[in-house]
Protein backbone atom coordinates (compact mmCIF):
# COMPACT_ATOMS: atom_id res chain seq x y z
CA UNK A 1 0.00 0.00 0.00
CA UNK A 2 1.52 3.31 -1.10
CA UNK A 3 1.19 6.58 0.77
CA UNK A 4 -1.00 8.00 -1.99
CA UNK A 5 -3.33 5.02 -1.65
CA UNK A 6 -3.52 5.51 2.12
CA UNK A 7 -4.38 9.14 1.58
CA UNK A 8 -7.03 8.21 -0.98
CA UNK A 9 -8.73 5.88 1.50
CA UNK A 10 -8.54 8.55 4.21
CA UNK A 11 -10.19 11.04 1.85
CA UNK A 12 -12.88 8.51 0.95
CA UNK A 13 -13.60 7.89 4.63
CA UNK A 14 -14.10 11.62 5.14
CA UNK A 15 -16.39 11.78 2.12
CA UNK A 16 -18.60 8.90 3.27
CA UNK A 17 -18.80 7.72 6.91
CA UNK A 18 -20.34 4.38 5.84
CA UNK A 19 -17.35 3.61 3.66
CA UNK A 20 -15.14 4.85 6.48
CA UNK A 21 -16.69 2.21 8.69
CA UNK A 22 -15.92 -0.47 6.12
CA UNK A 23 -12.35 0.76 5.87
CA UNK A 24 -11.95 0.54 9.65
CA UNK A 25 -13.36 -2.97 9.81
CA UNK A 26 -12.15 -4.53 6.56
CA UNK A 27 -8.79 -2.88 5.94
CA UNK A 28 -7.55 -1.17 2.81
CA UNK A 29 -7.05 -3.44 -0.22
CA UNK A 30 -4.78 -2.41 -3.06
CA UNK A 31 -7.45 -1.18 -5.51
CA UNK A 32 -5.35 -2.00 -8.56
CA UNK A 33 -4.07 -5.46 -7.64
CA UNK A 34 -4.60 -7.98 -10.43
CA UNK A 35 -5.04 -11.41 -8.90
CA UNK A 36 -3.60 -13.32 -11.83
CA UNK A 37 -0.83 -15.10 -9.97
CA UNK A 38 1.73 -13.47 -12.24
CA UNK A 39 0.28 -15.18 -15.29
CA UNK A 40 0.07 -12.16 -17.59
CA UNK A 41 3.62 -10.90 -16.91
CA UNK A 42 2.55 -7.26 -17.04
CA UNK A 43 1.34 -7.56 -20.64
CA UNK A 44 -1.78 -5.52 -21.36
CA UNK A 45 -2.70 -7.84 -24.22
CA UNK A 46 -2.41 -10.88 -21.98
CA UNK A 47 -4.37 -9.11 -19.24
CA UNK A 48 -7.24 -8.31 -21.61
CA UNK A 49 -7.14 -11.88 -22.92
CA UNK A 50 -7.65 -13.12 -19.37
CA UNK A 51 -10.51 -10.64 -18.83
CA UNK A 52 -12.19 -11.93 -22.00
CA UNK A 53 -11.76 -15.56 -20.99
CA UNK A 54 -13.12 -14.72 -17.54
CA UNK A 55 -16.40 -13.26 -18.74
CA UNK A 56 -19.35 -14.92 -16.95
CA UNK A 57 -17.32 -17.84 -15.57
CA UNK A 58 -15.49 -18.50 -12.33
CA UNK A 59 -11.96 -17.28 -11.75
CA UNK A 60 -10.77 -20.88 -11.38
CA UNK A 61 -12.06 -21.85 -14.81
CA UNK A 62 -10.75 -18.63 -16.36
CA UNK A 63 -7.26 -19.40 -15.04
CA UNK A 64 -7.51 -22.95 -16.37
CA UNK A 65 -8.38 -21.71 -19.85
CA UNK A 66 -5.73 -19.01 -19.78
CA UNK A 67 -3.07 -21.48 -18.66
CA UNK A 68 -4.02 -23.75 -21.55
CA UNK A 69 -3.72 -20.77 -23.89
CA UNK A 70 -0.26 -20.00 -22.50
CA UNK A 71 0.81 -23.62 -22.98
CA UNK A 72 -0.51 -23.59 -26.54
CA UNK A 73 1.28 -20.36 -27.47
CA UNK A 74 4.46 -21.40 -25.67
CA UNK A 75 4.73 -18.28 -23.52
CA UNK A 76 2.72 -15.28 -22.34
CA UNK A 77 0.16 -14.85 -25.16
CA UNK A 78 0.81 -12.12 -27.71
CA UNK A 79 -1.30 -10.92 -30.60
CA UNK A 80 0.91 -12.75 -33.08
CA UNK A 81 1.00 -16.01 -31.13
CA UNK A 82 -2.79 -15.99 -30.70
CA UNK A 83 -3.30 -15.35 -34.41
CA UNK A 84 -0.87 -18.14 -35.24
CA UNK A 85 -2.84 -20.49 -33.01
CA UNK A 86 -6.12 -19.73 -34.73
CA UNK A 87 -9.74 -19.71 -33.62
CA UNK A 88 -10.38 -23.45 -33.89
CA UNK A 89 -7.33 -24.32 -31.80
CA UNK A 90 -8.35 -21.78 -29.16
CA UNK A 91 -11.84 -23.27 -29.01
CA UNK A 92 -10.28 -26.72 -28.63
CA UNK A 93 -8.73 -25.51 -25.37
CA UNK A 94 -12.22 -25.63 -23.85
CA UNK A 95 -13.54 -22.13 -24.34
CA UNK A 96 -16.65 -21.18 -26.28
CA UNK A 97 -16.57 -20.44 -29.99
CA UNK A 98 -17.58 -16.85 -29.29
CA UNK A 99 -14.73 -16.27 -26.84
CA UNK A 100 -12.26 -17.84 -29.25
CA UNK A 101 -13.52 -15.39 -31.87
CA UNK A 102 -13.21 -12.50 -29.40
CA UNK A 103 -9.57 -13.37 -28.72
CA UNK A 104 -8.82 -13.50 -32.43
CA UNK A 105 -10.57 -10.18 -32.94
CA UNK A 106 -8.55 -8.59 -30.14
CA UNK A 107 -5.34 -10.01 -31.59
CA UNK A 108 -6.21 -8.66 -35.06
CA UNK A 109 -6.83 -5.17 -33.69
CA UNK A 110 -3.56 -5.20 -31.77
CA UNK A 111 -1.45 -6.79 -34.50
CA UNK A 112 -2.71 -4.32 -37.10
CA UNK A 113 -1.97 -1.35 -34.85
CA UNK A 114 -5.61 -0.27 -34.69
CA UNK A 115 -5.47 -0.79 -30.92
CA UNK A 116 -2.15 0.10 -29.28
CA UNK A 117 -3.05 -1.81 -26.15
CA UNK A 118 0.40 -1.63 -24.54
CA UNK A 119 0.49 2.18 -24.73
CA UNK A 120 -2.86 3.46 -23.53
CA UNK A 121 -1.57 5.44 -20.57
CA UNK A 122 -2.02 8.78 -22.31
CA UNK A 123 -5.72 8.24 -23.02
CA UNK A 124 -8.46 9.59 -20.80
CA UNK A 125 -10.68 7.07 -19.05
CA UNK A 126 -13.51 7.63 -21.53
CA UNK A 127 -11.24 7.44 -24.57
CA UNK A 128 -9.58 4.26 -23.28
CA UNK A 129 -12.95 2.60 -22.71
CA UNK A 130 -14.19 3.64 -26.15
CA UNK A 131 -11.05 2.25 -27.79
CA UNK A 132 -11.51 -1.06 -26.02
CA UNK A 133 -15.26 -1.54 -26.55
CA UNK A 134 -14.73 -0.93 -30.28
CA UNK A 135 -13.28 -4.46 -30.28
CA UNK A 136 -16.01 -7.08 -30.58
CA UNK A 137 -16.04 -9.15 -27.41
CA UNK A 138 -14.93 -6.37 -25.07
CA UNK A 139 -17.87 -4.90 -23.21
CA UNK A 140 -17.94 -2.01 -20.79
CA UNK A 141 -17.33 -4.26 -17.76
CA UNK A 142 -14.24 -5.85 -19.30
CA UNK A 143 -12.94 -2.44 -20.35
CA UNK A 144 -13.48 -1.08 -16.85
CA UNK A 145 -11.67 -4.04 -15.30
CA UNK A 146 -8.79 -3.38 -17.69
CA UNK A 147 -8.64 0.29 -16.69
CA UNK A 148 -8.51 -0.68 -13.02
CA UNK A 149 -6.05 -3.57 -13.15
CA UNK A 150 -3.86 -2.72 -16.15
CA UNK A 151 -4.00 1.11 -16.33
CA UNK A 152 -4.45 1.71 -12.57
CA UNK A 153 -7.13 4.36 -12.99
CA UNK A 154 -8.48 5.77 -9.73
CA UNK A 155 -11.99 6.77 -10.73
CA UNK A 156 -13.66 3.71 -12.27
CA UNK A 157 -16.90 2.28 -10.88
CA UNK A 158 -18.05 -0.91 -12.69
CA UNK A 159 -21.72 -0.60 -11.81
CA UNK A 160 -22.60 -3.54 -14.03
CA UNK A 161 -20.72 -5.88 -11.71
CA UNK A 162 -23.25 -7.97 -9.76
CA UNK A 163 -20.93 -8.41 -6.79
CA UNK A 164 -20.45 -4.67 -6.52
CA UNK A 165 -24.19 -4.09 -6.52
CA UNK A 166 -24.69 -6.81 -3.91
CA UNK A 167 -22.17 -4.97 -1.74
CA UNK A 168 -24.10 -1.72 -2.25
CA UNK A 169 -27.29 -3.47 -1.14
CA UNK A 170 -25.53 -4.62 2.00
CA UNK A 171 -23.99 -1.21 2.65
CA UNK A 172 -27.29 0.62 2.30
CA UNK A 173 -29.42 -2.02 4.01
CA UNK A 174 -31.66 -2.15 0.94
CA UNK A 175 -34.27 -4.82 0.33
CA UNK A 176 -33.15 -5.35 -3.27
CA UNK A 177 -29.96 -5.22 -5.27
CA UNK A 178 -29.78 -1.78 -6.92
CA UNK A 179 -30.05 -1.44 -10.68
CA UNK A 180 -27.00 -0.59 -12.75
CA UNK A 181 -28.31 2.95 -13.18
CA UNK A 182 -28.87 3.35 -9.44
CA UNK A 183 -25.39 1.98 -8.71
CA UNK A 184 -23.89 4.48 -11.16
CA UNK A 185 -25.73 7.28 -9.41
CA UNK A 186 -24.48 6.18 -6.00
CA UNK A 187 -20.95 5.93 -7.34
CA UNK A 188 -21.02 9.57 -8.43
CA UNK A 189 -20.78 10.60 -4.78
CA UNK A 190 -17.33 8.99 -4.56
CA UNK A 191 -15.69 10.84 -7.43
CA UNK A 192 -12.73 11.06 -8.09
CA UNK A 193 -11.95 7.92 -6.04
CA UNK A 194 -14.55 5.47 -7.30
CA UNK A 195 -12.02 2.69 -7.89
CA UNK A 196 -11.14 2.81 -4.20
CA UNK A 197 -14.83 2.71 -3.27
CA UNK A 198 -15.32 -0.30 -5.54
CA UNK A 199 -12.34 -2.09 -4.00
CA UNK A 200 -13.75 -1.47 -0.55
CA UNK A 201 -17.18 -2.74 -1.53
CA UNK A 202 -15.76 -5.91 -3.06
CA UNK A 203 -13.70 -6.48 0.08
CA UNK A 204 -16.83 -6.09 2.23
CA UNK A 205 -18.44 -9.10 0.53
CA UNK A 206 -16.09 -11.40 2.44
CA UNK A 207 -16.60 -9.62 5.77
CA UNK A 208 -18.94 -10.78 8.55
CA UNK A 209 -22.60 -9.77 8.28
CA UNK A 210 -22.29 -7.12 10.96
CA UNK A 211 -19.86 -5.04 8.89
Amino acid sequence: MTESQRQAYATLAQMDPDLGRLIDQCGTPDPFEFHDGGRTSGSNFAGMSLHILGQQISTTVAFLLYDRLTDATGDTPTAKSVLALGQDSIKALGTSRSKAAYLINLAEHVDSGVLDIENMGGLSDDDAIQALVAVTGIGVWSAEMFLIHQLHRADIFPAGDVGLRKALKRLNGSAEIPSVAAAHETGRHWRPLRTYAAAMLWRSLTAPDEV
